[in-house]
């Protein structure tokens, strides 16, 4: 976790819930070697805060779903079992899929053409590889602006919470199995439907594109245990 002293404020708790939440629902957390017990004592250290202000930020993490505090044992971050994680695609792709449909008519002309330079500089595979770390970004951005896109704000307060699960489920899968080249030529594909303002083919694209990440996990994902022993952060 990449974090930074935090200066006391009228905000400070907003603060300390704004960037342990950030690194939490990193890309990390599905990695298998992802460590998952919070270290609350070394937390406070590093942000060189006092606990009280930290406790109240994990409380409010603890409403989310996001962590879980066991008494006399710790907090432990939440990491979905691969039946939950399953159900989420489902569920995204359903999200997505009518994203995509609404986009076609919703979207301008200028921000469908975002879509399209967002990988204009990755070129061939090899310019994949050598930057997947960024391409991986703009993967990632290229789903949540299909969301913005469609302009149907509870559509998108409806996937704002498996969002963040998306993302790190998208940035642990990219570079396994050649799914980066696979992915660049459906999101091509996706663009052309969304220009030709192609409704029924757009939210079709966008749906088996999505249930394409739900049988590449149910193959290859290995049940990972919900917590650990060591502390994520010394």
């Amino acid at each position: 976790m990449r974090l930074s002293p935090i200066l006391s404020a009228p905000s400070l708790k907003d603060r300390i819930y704004g960037q342990l939440k950030e690194q939490i629902t990193g890309p990390w957390i599905y990695r298998p070697e992802a460590r998952l017990r919070v270290d609350e004592r070394g937390l406070a250290k590093r942000l060189e805060i006092s606990r009280t202000p930290l406790r109240e930020a994990l409380a409010r993490l603890e409403q989310e779903g996001l962590v879980r505090i066991v008494p006399r044992k710790g907090v432990f971050i939440v990491r979905r079992s691969k039946a939950e994680i399953l159900e989420m695609i489902v569920a995204w792709a359903a999200l997505e899929s009518m994203a995509a449909r609404l986009a076609t008519a919703a979207a301008s002309d200028g921000e469908l053409a975002s879509l399209r330079s967002m990988f204009a500089t990755f070129g061939d595979d090899d310019g994949i590889v050598a930057h997947i770390d960024e391409y991986s970004e703009a993967n990632l951005r290229f789903h949540a602006k299909i969301l913005d896109f469609a302009k149907c704000r509870l559509l998108r307060d409806m996937a704002e919470g498996i969002l963040i699960h998306m993302q790190a489920i998208r940035a642990r899968t990219i570079s396994e199995r050649d799914r980066a080249h696979r992915s660049i030529i459906d999101h091509i594909h996706i663009i052309e439907a969304l220009e030709r303002r192609d409704a029924d083919l757009a939210e079709r694209l966008v749906r088996e594109h999505t249930l394409g990440l739900h049988a590449h996990v149910k193959e290859t994902w290995i049940e990972a245990p919900g917590t650990a022993d060591e502390p994520l952060v010394a």
